[in-house]
């Protein structure tokens, strides 16, 4: 694309987020920026049916979450439904890298949120990507 912005691939994200005020600026900034929040849940239980009523491009996931299951466990479920997943948590696991595409370290800013977002997008539209201060992707 020559003039104008490029379309983005991501719109439409749901949030998952154990920590309230970290949810809720993080939905604020997002829709802020245009995005669609499709949800924001602090559960896996509640994910998962939000990804079986509505279509989603990105979720943004802690590690931890309320209950007994975790990001951990949502990333799977998600990589099997070819949803993109980037952890945004202070301890990604191990396994991270065969999980999602990336992630966001804990505690990030809004300008580092938003970089990440457009960073992601990039990554998924299949262009070359510098990371941003505390983003790594997972190629």
């Amino acid at each position: 694309m020559l003039f104008g912005k490029q379309k983005r691939v991501v719109n439409r994200i749901l949030i998952v987020e154990d920590e309230p005020l970290t949810a809720f600026d993080n939905e604020r900034l997002l829709s802020d920026e245009g995005y669609e929040v499709v949800a924001t849940v602090d559960r896996y239980r509640d994910a998962v049916e939000q990804l079986d009523r509505d279509k989603v491009d990105l979720i943004l996931s802690d590690v931890r979450l309320t209950g007994e299951r975790t990001g951990i466990d949502l990333a799977k479920l998600a990589k099997d439904r070819r949803i993109p997943v980037m952890y945004v948590t202070g301890n990604p696991p191990d396994d991270a890298r065969e999980l999602v595409i990336g992630c966001l370290l804990k505690p990030y800013t809004d300008r580092t949120l938003k970089a990440a977002l457009a960073a992601v997008d990039k990554f998924l539209r299949g262009e070359k990507v510098r990371p941003s201060k505390g983003l790594t992707l997972y190629p």
